[in-house]
C-alpha cells in the first residue's frame, strides 16, 4: 500500500509522461509535491522501485520504467520514462558487435633481463580481429619489465605477437636469444649483426651474431588494462 506521497509523486510522473512525453526533473516533482530537498524525491522513488511500482534503468540518466499503477487509475499501459536525451554527436559511428578470437597467453616475455623461453600456455584472452593480420598465426604474451616504455609498453601489458621468422629491421619482436632467452625488443640489423635495442635508457642494446637469435614473431597489438 502507497503512502500519499508516493501515490502523488507516481500519479504526477505518469500525467505529466502523458501529456509532455518528457518525464519532470527532480527539481520539478520537488515543486508538485511541495517538498524541501531533492532527498525526499530521492526517497519516494526508492519506495516506489521496492514496492514494485517502478524500475529504474540502469546507466541512463532519469529514466524509470512505471510497471504498475495504484488500483482505480485507469488507461495506463506501461513505457519507458527516459529523460536527458541527446542526439548523437555528428559522425558518431553506430555500435556494432566486434568480432573477436581467443589467443593463448604463452606465459611473460621480458621486456628488461631476458627471461628462459616461453613455451607453455598460460591462459587465453579475447583479441579483437581488426588487431590479427588474416591468414597468419597469433598469440600473446604478459610483458614484464620497463624497458620498452617509451615504445608504449607497460609492465603488466598483453602483447599480442604474430608468429614468424622473420621481421624487418625496426620491428619489435620476441627474440630467443641462444636458444633459451626470450624478449620482446626493437630489432636492428647490422651487417651479419643483430642488436635488440630497448625503448628505455636504462636499459643498454645487445648485439648478437645473425646465428645466436631465432625471431619468433612480432608485435601487431597491445591490451592493457587499468
Amino acid at each position: 500500500m502507497l503512502t500519499r506521497k508516493q501515490r502523488d509523486l507516481l500519479e504526477f510522473i505518469h500525467k505529466r509522461m502523458q501529456k509532455d512525453g518528457v518525464p519532470p526533473s527532480f527539481d520539478e516533482m520537488k515543486e508538485a509535491l511541495d517538498l524541501r530537498s531533492k532527498s525526499g524525491i530521492h526517497r519516494l522513488i526508492t519506495a516506489l522501485e521496492e514496492r514494485g511500482f517502478i524500475r529504474r534503468l540502469a546507466h541512463r540518466a532519469r529514466a524509470i520504467e512505471i510497471v504498475k499503477m495504484p488500483e482505480g487509475m485507469e488507461g495506463f499501459a506501461p513505457r519507458v520514462i527516459e529523460g536527458d536525451r541527446r542526439d548523437p554527436p555528428a559522425g558518431a559511428l553506430s555500435v556494432r558487435a566486434a568480432a573477436a578470437t581467443e589467443l593463448p597467453v604463452m606465459g611473460k616475455i621480458a621486456a628488461g633481463v631476458p627471461i628462459e623461453a616461453i613455451s607453455q600456455v598460460a591462459a587465453h584472452v579475447a583479441v579483437p580481429q581488426q588487431m590479427l593480420n588474416s591468414g597468419q598465426n597469433h598469440y600473446a604474451l604478459e610483458v614484464k619489465g620497463d624497458s620498452m616504455i617509451d615504445a608504449g609498453i607497460n609492465d603488466g601489458d598483453i602483447v599480442v605477437i604474430e608468429e614468424g621468422t622473420t621481421a624487418d629491421s625496426g620491428d619489435i619482436v620476441v627474440a630467443l636469444v641462444e636458444d633459451h632467452e626470450a624478449t620482446l625488443k626493437r630489432l636492428r640489423r647490422k651487417g651479419g649483426m643483430i642488436a635488440l635495442e630497448a625503448a628505455n635508457p636504462a636499459y643498454e642494446t645487445r648485439v648478437f651474431r645473425d646465428d645466436q637469435v631465432k625471431v619468433q614473431g612480432k608485435l601487431v597489438g597491445l591490451i592493457r588494462t587499468y
